[in-house]
């Protein structure tokens, strides 16, 4: 085990940051922050923790083939509260013995650790997560903690997390939908070719559901456009709760979404689709002006599967979405609200 005496050489300090600073990517600060300190600090264990309560940290990461699963000791959270007593209060990186009963939700996977350091992740004064060091030496994080590198190292870490995601954010800008927040066709169209690709590779299906809101234009036409941009965030966010973290959603355009569904057959499909189409039809959607409308969707289903090695895969994917379409007009001319899956 390593041995940190209170005034930790500042090229060793700088060595155990740089990774952090020279992070391109949110997962690869991800992983300089978790298995990179872990390595540097020569101790047992290490999680990054990150509020993230509009899923917006994850949503940059699956749009960018990494979802927050991938990564085994990164924990995201809604909220910071009743995760650890020190979150309460902590300005500063705090240290002591490690507790299961008080860490073990920062720290699932630290089962021998005796000692802990938390860093405390911080925007504008406000906690948003965590760097937590563990170690199996009761020890040696309160000699870590003695030292003046771990506030720097703190600082170091909120600036690097911070600006890792305001650049996923620009970079994605172009992929997103300004009014739902959700991804638009452009972005759809990438992630089409590669789950196409990927279920070509694995010889597994890809489905692809079409939903559109019946009658929608009813919105504006009674209620004005604020009316019928909020009922577009709200059918965006109860699609939203309802589709899986693999999946691939977009607003298509209007008031018309898509959802990509890989690895999985039209009958997993239709029955999302049915629980998205009771999502959005069973409360009515709350307007700007104090009433209510009440709204359904019409959902159409295709699938694709093997996929021929020598067929174009854009073809493919124009062919998909077209079916999807097809069977979307059959919900529609069979009375709206419903889900018709295509060749059924």
């Amino acid at each position: 085990m390593i041995s940190i005496q209170s005034d930790v050489p500042i090229e060793d300090a700088r060595r155990r940051e740089l990774p952090l600073l020279e992070a391109a990517t949110i997962e690869s600060l991800i992983v300089a922050l978790t298995d990179g300190l872990r390595v540097a600090y020569e101790i047992s264990y290490s999680s990054l923790v990150l509020c993230d309560p509009d899923h917006d940290i994850r949503h940059l990461l699956r749009a960018n083939g990494t979802p927050a699963e991938d990564f085994d000791n990164l924990i995201m959270m809604e909220a910071l509260s009743g995760m650890a007593p020190q979150y309460v209060a902590l300005n500063r990186p705090w240290s002591g013995a490690f507790a299961a009963c008080d860490h073990q939700l920062i720290c699932p996977g630290a089962e021998d650790a005796r000692s802990i350091a938390i860093l405390p992740l911080t925007q504008r004064g406000e906690l948003f997560g965590s760097v937590n060091l563990c170690s199996t030496d009761s020890d040696v994080m309160n000699a870590i903690a003695q030292s003046n590198e771990l506030e720097h190292l703190a600082r170091i870490a909120s600036l690097c997390v911070e600006s890792a995601i305001n650049r996923a954010r620009l970079q994605r800008s172009g992929f997103n939908d300004l009014l739902t927040g959700w991804h638009n066709r452009r972005y759809l169209r990438v992630r089409l070719l590669e789950e196409l690709a990927r279920a070509r590779r694995d010889g597994t299906c890809l489905v692809c559901l079409v939903l559109d809101i019946d009658n929608f234009k009813r919105v504006g036409d009674n209620w004005g456009h604020a009316a019928g941009d909020e009922a577009l965030r709200e059918i965006a966010s109860r699609i939203d709760a309802e589709v899986r973290a693999s999946d691939v959603a977009a607003r298509y355009g209007g008031e018309e979404f898509v959802v990509l569904m890989p690895n999985t057959d039209a009958g997993a499909a239709h029955l999302l689709a049915e629980r998205i189409r009771n999502a959005l039809s069973e409360t009515a959607i709350a307007l700007p002006n104090g009433e209510a409308v009440s709204l359904t969707a019409s959902v159409g289903i295709a699938d694709v599967m093997p996929l021929p090695e020598a067929e174009d895969l854009k073809t493919v994917g124009d062919s998909l979405i077209a079916r999807a379409g097809v069977a979307l007009y059959a919900a529609k001319s069979a009375g709206r609200d419903c889900v018709v899956v295509e060749g059924q």
